[in-house]
């Protein structure tokens, strides 16, 4: 509820107010203006408020407007800076219904498209954000799939290779194994005679030296015999494991020096 001061303030103001508007309208030169209320007065832009009546160079009111330079003048600059111009006309009559004039509404359709405009580009704008964002989400899948499957493979060629490595390494290895197994069997042989000929030398007669003599000779040429054939040919050879690197493989380290490109395409949509 207001206080007695408070609706006297009131009273007081709508006095002042039908005061000024009584005072306008008695007065000729002022009776067509509007009278508005100072807090509806503040409301205007500044850079409207500040827009003056009076002229910056005479300090006279503007009375003129001239067409061909489009802007309002005081009589002062009519004799001194534009007696020559053809094109004037009493500012009363240019800025007469200017509210309502094609001028003013054209600006204000004009405002609303454009505002219209802004208002479609920023949902536009707004849209292909969340798509950019959308779209490297997608892209860095595709990348991590792609790592994986590279990776997949990699680790398929390594087995796949480690496998053949192990498979050449028995093969070679049961083939020295074979080897060894009949060189032991050779070596036992060979210590056996060596014990007979140790036992024929100290104990055996003559008859049983001689006759056991052409047996072991027999023996021994079949075991040197033995020794020669595996000593002519690949038995003996040693034998290395080697490999060498696809040169794809090193081709990947060396030649591909990214994962891929990254391109930004524009359209144009405006």
């Amino acid at each position: 509820m207001f206080s007695n001061f408070q609706r006297s303030g009131v009273r007081n103001v709508m006095k002042d107010f039908e005061g000024c508007q009584e005072h306008h309208s008695l007065s000729k030169g002022s009776r067509n203006h509007t009278i508005i209320p100072i807090s509806e007065y503040r409301k205007l832009p500044s850079d409207v408020i500040q827009i003056s009546q009076f002229c910056d160079k005479h300090n006279e009111k503007y009375i003129i407007y001239r067409k061909k330079h489009e802007c309002p003048c005081c009589s002062s600059c009519i004799v001194h800076c534009h007696n020559r111009c053809d094109e004037i006309v009493k500012l009363d009559d240019v800025i007469k219904n200017a509210k309502t004039s094609n001028a003013f509404y054209e600006i204000e359709q004009t405002l609303a498209e454009v505002e219209e405009n802004i208002g479609k580009i920023r949902q536009d704008r707004q849209k292909n954000q969340l798509t950019l964002s959308e779209t490297r989400k997608q892209i860095e899948k595709e990348i991590a799939e792609t790592r994986i499957a590279i990776n997949n493979h990699i680790d398929k060629i390594q087995t796949d290779i480690i496998k053949e490595l192990c498979a050449s390494e028995d093969k070679e290895s049961r083939k020295i194994g074979q080897l060894l197994i009949s060189l032991e069997e050779k070596q036992q042989e060979i210590l056996s005679l060596q014990e007979s000929i140790s036992d024929i030398k100290q104990n055996a007669s003559d008859l049983q030296t001689f006759l056991s003599m052409k047996r072991i000779e027999k023996e021994v040429s079949g075991k040197d015999e033995f020794i020669r054939s595996i000593s002519t040919n690949a038995n003996l050879k040693k034998i290395v494991l080697s490999f060498r690197i696809n040169t794809a493989i090193k081709n990947l380290i060396s030649d591909i020096q990214n994962f891929g490109r990254i391109t930004v395409e524009k359209t144009v949509k405006y």
